[in-house]
């Protein structure tokens, strides 16, 4: 039975006039056309909005929301999930992109099998839009137990069922949150089928949270402390096996592909 649900896709956008076109691009590209893209814009001073609202003109599903003053990534993803009409959701930052077969192959996927929800691989491409011949690759099934080690969902290739699960929303933390709110999905909804395809390409930033360890630290902190709830002890000894998985363990799903020619 095919599945002809409408997926809501939540692109929140800052200063992103370098690379929004490519990104709602790579939506519009779609094998699978039932979609609405919400792309939310945190108060923007580039030309971002004028971007966003070229594209709304041209295509109904395409939706353009604001906010009046900048307020995080947290609170822009929310304000998209809050406005979403769709039986699933996914997630595009507005410097990454997919590739066009995407969600036809994840809801292909969660009508297979029966399942909520599901994440895949994807590759790396440098700030410029360069290759960097390194692909993300997901684990077959993602437990919360493993989740809860390290972040091993890439939020540009989860989706999941509002249906099934609900709206399943951001918690109010400025980093990190989309790991806390892949955690809710899995305890909700039971383990991640992770499809091993590669079906989006996350762009590095030279700002990018992975590039600053200590900053890391503290909001993977906050998750557990803060977010889950844990004592400080409990909290300090989740970080400990938080570093070991991050460094020594993630590391292995970093796979070097074989270039172009």
């Amino acid at each position: 039975m095919e599945n002809n649900g409408l997926v809501s896709v939540i692109m929140p956008a800052y200063n992103s006039a370098a690379f929004i076109s490519e990104s709602i691009q790579s939506v519009v590209a779609q094998s699978y056309v039932n979609w609405e893209l919400l792309v939310i814009d945190d108060a923007s001073i580039d030309s971002t909005k004028e971007i966003i609202q070229q594209f709304a003109e041209k295509d109904a599903r395409i939706h353009f929301l604001a906010n009046t003053v900048n307020k995080g990534t947290h609170h822009t993803r929310n304000k998209g999930i809050k406005a979403a009409q769709g039986d699933f959701i996914a997630f595009l930052d507005a410097d990454d992109q997919w590739k066009p077969g995407k969600l036809k192959k994840q809801l292909d996927l969660l009508t297979r099998e029966n399942i909520t929800a599901c994440y895949s691989s994807y590759e790396l491409i440098s700030e410029n839009g360069d290759k960097l011949n390194k692909k993300i690759q997901a684990l077959p099934v993602l437990t919360y137990e493993k989740l809860l080690k390290a972040n091993y969902v890439g939020n540009l290739t989860g989706i999941y069922s509002v249906k099934a699960l609900g709206k399943i929303y951001c918690p109010e933390i400025s980093k990190r949150q989309d790991w806390a709110l892949w955690l809710k999905v899995i305890e909700k909804g039971g383990p991640l089928t992770g499809i091993q395809d590669s079906l989006a390409i996350y762009r590095v930033r030279k700002n990018s949270i992975s590039g600053n360890k200590i900053e890391m630290l503290k909001y993977n902190f906050n998750v557990f402390h803060k977010i889950l709830g844990y004592g400080l002890f409990r909290s300090v000894w989740k970080m400990l096996v938080f570093l070991n998985e991050q460094f020594f363990v993630k590391t292995k799903q970093v796979k070097t592909m074989k270039v172009e020619k």
